[in-house]
């Protein structure tokens, strides 16, 4: 497992290559969406934000809006630490603090959460590309950090892990004849 420092050295050196991929397709706007998702994915949405990290630290005093995802998630699970799961997850789990958070600034003068869904919708159309290079950003930079680590695979919860134990193999004998039974002295 790599620390923190690695995965952050990383997730530097890598942005901007990763970035250039987009390049012939979406031009320097596809450079800089996917550079900079790769960056915010592997810096601030890391699979490691179900622990206390440098990802949680970076967040400052909004680290405690990550309190109860890192207490409902155990570390390495398959909702923080799996391919494309845990990046949808944490996105999933920031679309509904913002949600709420709209909800309760709105009798306040704040805009309204159908406000905010519909602002996302129309990006999500006008710019499809350049949204889709951000993504991706963030999803390889959750690769990187799961490669890193050396297990890309997450544990399964508990309920699960009687159900799906992997089969035990008896180790094999160096001959392929049976062994004579021994007596007992």
């Amino acid at each position: 497992m790599a620390s923190g420092r690695a995965h952050d050295r990383a997730t530097w050196l890598l942005a901007l290559p990763f970035g250039l991929l987009w390049a012939p397709a979406l031009g320097p706007g596809g450079v800089g969406c996917a550079g900079l998702g790769f960056l915010l994915g592997g810096l601030l949405l890391s699979p490691d934000l179900d622990t206390r990290s440098n990802a949680t630290r970076r967040w400052g005093p909004l680290g405690v809006l990550w309190w109860p995802y890192r207490h409902g998630l155990s570390h390495r699970s398959l909702f923080s630490h799996s391919p494309l799961l845990g990046t949808a997850g944490r996105l999933a789990y920031l679309a509904a603090l913002a949600l709420l958070a709209a909800a309760l600034l709105a009798p306040l003068g704040g805009p309204p959460p159908r406000q905010l869904l519909a602002a996302a919708l129309e990006l999500w159309h006008g710019q499809r590309p350049l949204v889709v290079s951000a993504l991706a950003g963030l999803e390889a930079s959750s690769w990187l950090h799961l490669i890193q680590d050396g297990d890309p695979l997450p544990r399964l919860p508990r309920p699960l892990r009687r159900w799906f134990r992997p089969a035990r193999r008896r180790p094999r004998s160096r001959s392929s004849a049976p062994r004579p039974r021994q007596l007992p002295r």
